[in-house]
């Protein structure tokens, strides 16, 4: 009778361990997916404030007639738009490769030419939202960058794979190029061992 008692002690507590655990995974998976919901949301909000930004320098620099002096660009800031038309994609440059700025659009790499600018221009973007569909790109792919002062077009030269500490993707250049880099392998769980890069020149 005492051994039975005990059993069903022990059945109770396993029974309550069990209701408990699947309570505390729900809850996670709930904020979880919520949080991935709201941050998505966010960044789809801010893509079209940013594609109004955009239109509004356009505008400006139109009405101008090209005359504005261009200011220092800060972290963050509205460079422009990069479209990858057969790829489908068509995303905000901001300046800079903060946590916030890659997760809200992809970053203009400090230190190389602004987009649309004689020199290598280099942008960042993570694997698994924004450059995720640079895993299909393929050489003589057209890049269109939009910025305030116009439209250029490039064509894909190359794919490369190198390591993190290859700073020499980000060389000046003497030409109009640009060179976009993320993260390899695309489905890699965790910090990427390589990155994944972009050579283009300017048509």
């Amino acid at each position: 009778m005492i051994a039975a008692t005990e059993k069903q002690r022990f059945a109770i507590r396993v029974h309550l361990f069990l209701r408990g655990t699947r309570t505390l995974l729900l809850v996670a998976g709930t904020l979880a997916v919520s949080y991935v919901a709201v941050t998505l949301l966010d960044a789809k909000l801010y893509q079209k404030a940013a594609g109004k930004a955009l239109q509004k320098q356009i505008h400006a620099q139109e009405q101008h007639k090209g005359s504005l002096s261009r200011a220092v660009a800060k972290p963050g800031d509205v460079l422009g738009r990069i479209e990858i038309p057969r790829l489908g994609v068509m995303v905000a440059i901001l300046e800079g490769t903060t946590s916030r700025t890659l997760r809200l659009g992809v970053g203009h790499i400090e230190g190389t030419a602004l987009p649309g600018e004689p020199g290598n221009a280099a942008i960042a973007g993570h694997r698994d939202t924004y450059f995720r569909a640079l895993k299909d790109i393929r050489a003589n792919d057209e890049i269109q960058i939009q910025t305030a002062t116009g439209l250029s077009h490039y064509e894909v030269d190359r794919v490369r794979i190198v390591a993190p500490g290859d700073t020499g993707i980000l060389a000046p250049s003497p030409g109009s190029d640009l060179t976009l880099v993320t993260c390899y392998p695309f489905h890699f769980i965790g910090a990427a061992p390589e990155r994944f890069v972009v050579h283009a020149h300017r048509d």
